[in-house]
């Protein structure tokens, strides 16, 4: 075992505060981190507060890493010490089960590991990216191609993933309309992404007021939600509609913003129900989908994609004692799209 500092939530709603872990020994497929980044990502401060329902504490939050091999365990093939690394939302899954074997691990039919408030196939809880160092299955480990910095590949490990797999999934690409809910977080990348794939894209946001962010991101229009003239102009106009917001939403509004056929694909995961008229989805032979992050090979893909076309997340880097503050910030739509935790501050 290996002694690491970390930032730690202690109880629900209770402030991090700096502490120590313990990481496991090197296995024999293991890969050690020197972790160098780690993203915020709204879902760390919805399990911190237990708004997801209740979680495991003391919690080390964090699936967003970016950082370099420091030693690899003698079975491991795909890494050798000085490689530039990332973990994503997974640390583990079964490996056996069909969606497994069909790299969705996400959807371990047994359970995949998260790789922070989860328990491991080993009964020990597994903490995250805010630390100095993590212990991962190279099976999980993805790679970081050099051309992406280290610091804005971070948020790629979730918000990257959680917007390229449903924007490949649904066919986003040249002669496609597609439309982002929200421009934050996730909602930059799914323009950036969108963008690079060749879609004409537009930003639905509440208002205006990050109207030139997202025409410099890679928006082709830019709309606000508070207008109600927004939903009769844009009637029947999307192919696809990704919603990254984690607020509860009027879905039959902006299922009615849908061509025939079309698809409005839900990232965000609101902490309340939603109410919907189905016949919001049944005029138009509607869709109303989920999308989970993506397997272990589509999240190499994406990283790929993003090196290929210059995509990296747009970021506020900060030091371990700003987190707390950055949570709020985070709550309060106050960030320019994600910040990212510089882990040598630990």
């Amino acid at each position: 075992m290996t002694t690491v500092a970390a930032y730690a939530a202690p109880a629900a709603k209770a402030p991090l505060e700096r502490t120590t872990i313990e990481r496991r020994e090197v296995g024999e497929h293991d890969v050690l981190i020197d972790i160098k980044f780690a993203g915020i990502c709204h879902s760390d401060i919805h399990q911190a507060r237990e708004g997801w329902g209740e979680a495991i504490f003391p919690m080390v939050p964090g699936h967003e890493i970016a950082g370099v091999v420091e030693a690899v365990g003698p079975g491991v093939t795909k890494f050798k010490v000085g490689d530039r690394v990332g973990v994503g939302c997974l640390v583990d899954s079964c490996r056996e089960c069909e969606n497994c074997k069909a790299g969705m691990e996400q959807h371990c039919l047994k359970g995949s590991v998260g790789t922070y408030n989860a328990v491991g196939y080993d009964g020990e809880p597994t903490y995250g990216g805010y630390s100095q160092k993590v212990v991962v299955a190279e099976a999980f480990t993805v790679r970081i191609p050099d051309g992406l910095a280290l610091d804005v590949a971070a948020p790629l490990l979730c918000a990257g993933i959680t917007t390229y797999s449903p924007l490949k999934h649904w066919g986003a690409g040249p002669g496609k309309k597609v439309a982002v809910i929200g421009l934050g977080g996730l909602g930059h990348m799914g323009v950036k992404i969108a963008h690079a794939m060749g879609a004409e894209v537009t930003v639905l946001s509440q208002s205006l007021r990050k109207k030139d962010d997202g025409l410099r991101l890679g928006a082709d229009h830019y709309y606000a939600t508070s207008d109600e003239q927004t939903f009769k102009d844009l009637a029947g106009t999307f192919d696809v509609i990704l919603s990254t917001v984690s607020a509860p939403l009027d879905f039959g509004s902006y299922l009615g913003l849908l061509k025939t056929g079309g698809a409005l694909v839900n990232v965000g995961a609101p902490e309340e129900p939603i109410a919907l008229n189905l016949f919001s989805l049944i005029g138009g032979n509607k869709t109303l989908a989920g999308s989970m992050i993506g397997g272990i090979a589509e999240t190499q893909e994406m990283l790929d994609f993003c090196a290929e076309h210059g995509i990296g997340a747009e970021i506020e880097l900060i030091a371990a004692s700003e987190i707390n503050e950055a949570y709020e910030r985070v709550v309060a739509s106050d960030v320019r799209y994600r910040f990212v935790i510089d882990t040598a501050t630990i």
